[in-house]
Formats: structure tokens, C-alpha cells, sequence
């Protein structure tokens, strides 16, 4: 009798995920990013197990990341690198882009009703964002670290009924490569236009910026990808009705703030899984958009 593995469909971020134990109280430079790296080669693995429906494999690789510590210690390893001896917060560089637009930020701020911004994967309710008061702030984490931050999966929010429910901001920092498979994260992508707001700003400035997304990714997804590039993520977010308005490229890190055209134009292309760069040192970051 054969035995025929049943492929098993992830529906949500969190199925990629395994509950979560005790973090370690505190990391080296080099610890931070062997943990995260560790953290994202088994996450993909098992993700690749579930789809797969191998789940003893899937369950196999679970194990082995709750040796290494789980989310918990993914996310403390997060916080560490986001603090101001390993770096800063990413934020710090979106509230740089907006200087031009501070007056009426502020302005939308005294009136009552400022800008909402909706954090996808918070870890803190100190970062520069959430300390300019300037803005209606909204995080979520699938395992919350501090009071502030909803536990809620990003793919499974349910979906704004009006404007009200709609935001001006996204910031996915780091979000998007944590997403175990590629059609995964172009699915992400997609869904982030039905949470931003398609209304016009035509003061101070702002619809230069807004609605926007603020995206954050590790350098080497663009820069040494076997499937991706900076000029495939552009196609890929142009054919969703992106249109750039910054980025910024360190060492570690490649930030991008999108902003959403309306009305969204019709996408037409496709985008799969194709090499672009040849090479064994090279990673399998990819976006795939059916």
C-alpha cells in the first residue's frame, strides 16, 4: 500500500509558526543575528514540510525551534537590534522621509484627527513613530511583547467594513521576509491596499506621501537574491498601483515608503519564481503574484 503525502496549504502567517518558550535574557551582536538567521532558515523549512504535508518533518523542525527558543526569542532578538547601540528602530528613517510634511501632520494631529498608521509585526510602543504623537497608532504582533500591541495575524484581520477601518500608513518592517513562501508574501502585499485609505490629501504636501507603505527588508533580498531584484520589486509594485516615493539602502537593511495611486490600476502580469541570478552563495527571497 503507498503512501501518498497530502499537500497541506498554509492559510495563515501563524500556521508557519510554532508556539513559542522563554527567550534568553540577553544577546551578543553576533548571537542577534545567528539567532534570526537560524530562526528564518527552519521556519522556511517547515513551512516547505506543511506544504509538502510531511508532517512529521513539520513537526520534526518545530521542535528544533523551540530548542533554539521559539518566536519569543526571535522577537527578543528583533528588539535588541532595534535599539539604539545595534542601530535604532526603522521608524526612525520613515519620520526622517516625512520632514517635509511635519506641519501638517501636526496640524491633522491638533485637530483631532491624525494620520492612522496601522504597525504590521510591533515589537515596541516606543519606537520614533509612536514617540512624535503624531499619528493614530495601530500595531499588531502575532505574539505581543507589550501592552499596545494586538495579537492578531495581519492575513487574517478582518476586512475594513469603511474608511474607518482603513488606515494612511502601513508599515510592514521586517515583516514580509519572515513570510515562510513567496506566493505567501505576494498575497501580503495584495492585501495591504484594502486596509489603506483611497482618499485624496490635497493639503501640506501629504498626497506626495499618502496613502503609503512603509516597507522594510534585510539588504540581501534585493541585493544578492536569486530570484529578486530592486527592478523586479518595483514591477512587482508598480502592477499593484505603487508608486515609490523613497528608499534607502544601508549594509543591512533596504527601506522603501510606496505610495498607493488610485484608483488601483488593473494588473495584468504575472510574477513567478524565476532565476535572475545564478550563483551558490546566493539566497531564495522571492515574491510570486499569480
Amino acid at each position: 500500500m503507498t503512501n501518498v503525502k497530502k499537500r497541506v496549504k498554509l492559510k495563515s502567517l501563524s500556521q508557519g509558526r510554532p508556539r513559542t518558550v522563554k527567550p534568553v535574557s540577553s544577546l551578543s551582536s553576533k548571537a542577534t543575528r545567528t539567532l534570526i538567521r537560524k530562526h528564518h532558515t527552519l521556519e522556511k523549512q517547515r513551512a516547505k514540510a506543511l506544504a509538502d504535508g510531511d508532517e512529521a518533518k513539520a513537526a520534526a523542525i518545530a521542535k528544533q525551534i523551540e530548542l533554539h527558543g521559539g518566536l519569543e526569542s526571535y522577537q527578543h532578538a528583533s528588539l535588541i537590534g532595534q535599539s539604539n547601540d545595534r542601530g535604532g528602530d526603522s521608524s526612525k528613517i520613515l519620520m526622517e522621509w516625512f520632514a517635509p510634511i511635519l506641519p501638517a501632520l501636526k496640524e491633522h494631529a491638533a485637530s483631532g484627527q491624525p494620520i492612522r498608521m496601522l504597525e504590521v509585526g510591533a515589537l515596541s510602543v516606543t519606537n520614533a513613530c509612536s514617540k512624535s504623537h503624531l499619528f493614530e497608532m495601530e500595531r499588531i504582533d502575532l505574539r505581543s511583547q507589550a501592552e499596545g500591541i494586538k495579537e492578531e495575524d495581519f492575513m487574517e484581520r478582518p476586512l475594513p467594513r469603511d474608511d474607518k477601518d482603513q488606515f494612511d500608513i502601513i508599515s510592514l518592517s521586517l515583516v514580509l521576509n519572515y513570510v515562510p513562501d513567496a506566493i505567501g508574501r505576494g498575497k501580503m502585499l495584495e492585501r495591504t491596499l484594502k486596509f489603506l485609505k483611497a482618499r485624496q490629501y490635497p493639503e501640506g504636501g501629504l498626497r506626495d506621501f499618502l496613502p503609503s507603505l512603509y516597507l522594510v527588508l534585510p539588504a540581501p533580498c534585493v541585493t544578492n537574491s536569486r530570484y529578486m531584484d530592486e527592478s523586479k520589486l518595483e514591477a512587482i509594485m508598480e502592477s499593484l498601483g505603487y508608486v515609490r516615493v523613497k528608499r534607502k539602502l544601508s549594509n543591512k537593511l533596504v527601506y522603501y515608503l510606496w505610495r498607493a495611486v488610485a484608483p488601483v490600476p488593473k494588473r495584468t502580469t504575472a510574477f513567478k519564481k524565476v532565476e535572475i541570478r545564478s550563483g551558490k552563495n546566493r539566497n531564495n527571497f522571492a515574491i510570486v503574484l499569480a
